[in-house]
Order: structure tokens, then sequence, then C-alpha cells
């Protein structure tokens, strides 16, 4: 197979429609402008329009001189103000994570306008009637535009996102499955970074459904099975009277933990579930915590969590028998549990 090398593979439909493609578009168009209203556009006094090539090569040269200067000059201002402003926005860009999402959308059209600015003042240092011009932009839009639907859309959407507070820099988020830390919402993309570290580059118009984890406290599960010949009514009173040693363990739940019951029957063990609330990039920790906390109380009260096993011995029924009173103050902590997390559930499907 023939390698293509760059200078000379063809540019694709996606080039065309990426921001390389829109520049060259924009390039070409402006360049055929200039050459059809160029009476308009460039004054008499323009380097351009004057055609002075019978004078000496050095004569020319000296001419032009004044001209660089000024866009060096200009450029060099433009690039120092883009600096300070960004600073100055950078200073300000602390706070809520609405402040620091409008902050960086701010910053991202205040590079863009003082590009545009630049490269006008530029022009008109060189000559260039940029009124003409810039009366003229009009059709040079209606062209960029048909090459550029996809760059304006992600603009329009990058817009929306924000000021309609959908989700904002800080949030975690799903997006078409992936789920991630937003890290910047730009003039055209949002990037997330996930718990490893990968960062994911999304156009703002392809991004059609979000779930935002943070904006509400997220539910923390944790599932333990205990061995059906334990009582169940004396594990309860054990949850019960070690509940708050486990939320003090864990200084991570703003809420609970809630014993919300038997969960299910296991071939081999009786699932208890407890739930808790917490920030959702604490949810994690939470689980995690949870299931040490509740591994080391069960051991301490003798409570068995079952594991795979092969026997080959009879099952004899557990010796201790709870007394009715017993019963009754465990099924109370249990209804009372229930009440207290109304409202927290697991999504069953």
């Amino acid at each position: 197979m023939k390698k293509v090398s760059k200078m000379t593979r063809a540019l694709t439909k996606q080039d065309f429609m990426g921001p390389k493609g829109i520049i060259i578009i924009a390039l070409a168009v402006f360049t055929v402008l200039t050459w059809v209203f160029s009476d308009q556009i460039y004054g008499a006094d323009s380097v351009f329009y004057q055609n002075n090539f019978g004078n000496s090569a050095l004569n020319t040269a000296v001419s032009y001189i004044p001209a660089i200067i000024k866009t060096v000059v200009i450029m060099f201002c433009a690039w120092l103000i883009n600096f300070v402003v960004q600073i100055v926005l950078e200073y300000f860009a602390k706070g809520s994570k609405e402040v620091i999402t409008a902050m960086k959308l701010i910053k991202s059209l205040v590079k863009y306008l003082i590009f545009i600015v630049a490269i006008l003042l530029c022009l008109s240092a060189w000559g260039v009637n940029t009124a003409t011009l810039i009366a003229s932009a009009g059709i040079l839009s209606l062209i960029i535009g048909l090459g550029a639907q996809s760059l304006i859309a992600d603009i329009i959407a990058g817009l929306f996102m924000v000021f309609e507070n959908d989700f904002e820099v800080g949030d975690i988020v799903v997006i078409d499955g992936w789920r991630g830390t937003v890290t910047e919402i730009g003039m055209r993309t949002t990037k997330l970074v996930d718990y490893r570290g990968n960062i994911k580059i999304v156009n703002n118009s392809k991004i059609s459904t979000v779930i935002n984890q943070s904006k509400k406290t997220s539910v923390a599960l944790c599932y333990i099975g205990v061995e059906y010949g334990d009582d169940l009514s004396r594990i309860e009173l054990v949850i019960r009277d070690n509940i708050d040693r486990v939320k003090a363990h864990i200084p991570q739940i703003i809420n609970g933990p809630f014993y919300k019951g038997v969960d299910s029957l296991g071939e081999s063990s009786v699932n208890l579930l407890f739930m808790a609330d917490c920030k959702e990039e604490d949810l994690f920790i939470v689980q995690r915590a949870m299931n040490r906390e509740w591994k080391i109380v069960f051991d301490e009260n003798h409570i068995n969590i079952p594991f795979p096993q092969v026997t080959v011995s009879q099952y004899e029924a557990h010796q201790e028998t709870m007394d009715r009173a017993t019963v009754r103050e465990a099924r109370q902590f249990a209804d009372t549990q229930s009440e207290l997390s109304k409202g927290m559930e697991v999504d069953q499907e």
C-alpha cells in the first residue's frame, strides 16, 4: 500500500467542516471579494492598490516599513491585552460553579473578539477600507455559514447550556453513556475527565441527553448477606445499636445510613440493604466504607456472612431463640428505619 504524504493528502468533507477547512474557505472567499471590489476596499494610499514596481526595490521595501511596524505593534498589543484580560477573568473565576462556568465561556469569547479586532486594525494599517469590508461581511457570512453550520450549531448549543444551567464546570455527568467530571465548557466543545484521567471531548451540538449526577445528593448502596440460620431479629437489634457508630466513622455521609430491610432471599443468604445520602464524588468511597464498617460490626457480634462452599453435614437449627419482646423491638426498629428512609429506593429494573 502506498503511503500518502500529509502535503498531498486531499481534504475530506470532515476537514472542510472543521476549523481548518472553514479558515481555508474564508481566506479563499476573502481573496475573491478583495479582488472583485478592490477599488472600493483599497484606498488610493493602500500598498495593495499602488503599483510602484517601477521604483527601485529599496524604495518599495522602505514604503512598507510603517505598515509593518504598525502590524507588529497591533499584534503585540492584542496579545498583551488578551493576556491581561485572561488573567483578570481567571482571578474572578472563583466561588460558585456558575461563576466558574460563565467565566470560562467569557474568556473564550473575549479571545476571539480581540483576534477579530486585531485583524481589522492590521488591515486598516495597510490601507484597507475596513468599513467597506465590514459592510460586505454579510455576503462573506452567508458563504461561510453554508460550510460552518456544525460550528455555529456548537456555539449556539454551548450558549444555551450555560444560560440554561444544564450542567456546570465541576459537575459529574453522564453523556452518551460516558461518566466524567466537566472540566471545561467552551465555544465549540465540552471536556469531561473520568476517574481514570481519560479526557472526552464532545461537540456541544452532539450533546442530546445529559444525566447530571451533581444536582442532588446521590444514594450509596450496601448489600450484606447473612446466614439463613441466624436470627433476623437479633441481627436487626445489632444494626440498631451500631448504626450511629457506622455513621460516625464515615464523615462523607450526609444523611443516613438507613437499614432498608431484607432486599432479597438468595440461594445461600438473606441479603440486607443499607442506604446513605452523599455527594456524587463520594459515592464509591461511602459504599466501600459501609461494606467495611458493617463487616466489622457483624464480626464483633458473631454474625456470619455466608460464602460459596460445599457442606456434607446436615444443617442444624439455630439454638438461640429470641423472646417475643426482643422480636417486637427488632420489628419496631425495622419499621422506623423504613419510615425515615421513605423515598430512597433502588431501581429494580
